[in-house]
């Protein structure tokens, strides 16, 4: 099993920063992408940014492309999510997640971490 806590939520105002950070703990050599998603209220949860675990290539929804950047510390193992350019609509409980192959559902997921964005 792999054990995922996110960190770094919080409240800040529209065009700021926030770094989000994941960590993972157990069988982490299991892991093939990590990702991040995000769900506002009422709305569906949605894909915000994936990494390869070992390999770094990455992958963007298009609403964060260039305002978001995914990265790993593997000594660490932890996954960032470094947010610039923020808007109010970014405003989600975001969730970090794993997954096993490239193919695999995301089996591993965090408890959320909240991020408001005010207008």
């Amino acid at each position: 099993q792999v054990q995922l806590v996110e960190s770094g939520g919080g409240l800040v105002q529209a065009g700021g920063s926030l770094r989000l950070s994941c960590a993972a703990s157990g069988r982490t050599f299991s892991i093939y992408t990590m990702g991040w998603f995000r769900q506002a209220p009422g709305k569906e949860r949605e894909f915000v940014a994936a990494i390869n675990w070992r390999g770094g290539s990455t992958y963007y929804a298009d609403s964060v492309m260039g305002r978001f950047t995914i990265s790993t510390d593997n000594a660490k193992n932890t996954v960032y999510l470094q947010m610039n350019s923020l808007k109010p609509e970014d405003t989600a409980v975001y969730y970090c997640a794993g997954r096993r192959t490239a193919r695999a559902e995301y089996a591993y997921w965090g408890q959320g971490t909240q991020v408001t964005v005010s207008s």
